[in-house]
């Protein structure tokens, strides 16, 4: 068997999330899988980076799929797909190629690379890197809306920012994780944490060595509500210090949020 990376981009509004489910096959991992496995006739399990939730997007999930020695795209497919030069190519981007023509049009193998044998997307990675976008004020923009929430109304945005900082450094982030039951550590390191405020949204990027089940929601929620002043900047620190889910805010929409780039050393 040899081991290959893949680089993916997807809009998850119409799916439930990255990971397999046995009661649906509208997962991005299982369309994935039901493509390549139609393509090379094997049977395929693709690693991802971590699990998207239903309604969130990526520009950069890394995932890694053993594939037999010797695979080659079936001639039924190569045929059916239509596309010129495929022989001229080399075979991961003929793969690459054949596989987007063959998976719906809101997801898009950017890259496909053979990578080490012990790579793996998930155990492997070093950090990752979300954004979260805000609509603020009264402007719809109908285009592109589901990259976004709207809340409809001014923010502080200095506020929010100042908050932001007591996220920055290592921290217990229980009162940020949407697992109730979570046993594994808590404890994260967030390197990076800026708003911008662009047009008529603000945005938050965040990297950090690993996240907690909508974490990232659960901070930008809690941001929204000291933007619009109906907490204080100095709840954030509150809330981190006292590990407790139900101090922090309502986790924001899905459809705001988009995994940008996973790290690897």
């Amino acid at each position: 068997m040899k081991n290959y990376r893949m680089l993916i981009q997807y809009e998850g509004t119409r799916y439930n999330g990255w990971q397999r489910q046995g009661n649906t096959q509208n997962t991005i991992q299982g369309r994935l899988e039901s493509v390549l496995s139609r393509l090379t006739g094997a049977e395929v399990q693709i690693q991802g980076s971590g699990r998207t939730d239903a309604g969130v997007h990526a520009l950069g999930q890394t995932a890694n799929v053993l594939l037999p020695e010797g695979w080659h795209i079936s001639g039924e497919a190569l045929r059916g797909s239509g596309l010129p030069g495929l022989d001229d190519l080399p075979g991961c981007e003929a793969l690459r190629r054949v596989m987007n023509h063959y998976l719906p049009e809101d997801i898009d193998v950017t890259e496909l690379e053979e990578a080490p044998e012990r790579f793996h997307s998930r155990l492997s990675a070093a950090g990752k890197t979300y954004q979260y976008r805000i609509g603020i004020d009264d402007y719809k923009n109908i285009e592109g809306r589901q990259f976004r929430y709207r809340v409809g109304r001014p923010l502080d945005v200095e506020a929010m920012g100042e908050a932001l900082g007591a996220l920055r450094g290592t921290h217990d982030f229980a009162a940020f994780c949407g697992n109730p039951r979570m046993k594994k550590s808590t404890v994260r390191t967030i390197s990076a944490a800026e708003l911008e405020e662009v047009s008529h949204e603000i945005r938050l990027r965040i990297t950090g060595n690993g996240f907690l089940q909508n974490m990232v929601r659960i901070i930008v929620g809690t941001l929204i509500e000291i933007g619009l002043g109906s907490r204080p900047v100095s709840d954030m620190k509150r809330i981190l210090d006292s590990r407790d889910r139900s101090q922090a805010g309502p986790a924001a929409p899905a459809g705001g949020l988009c995994l940008l780039r996973v790290y690897y050393d």
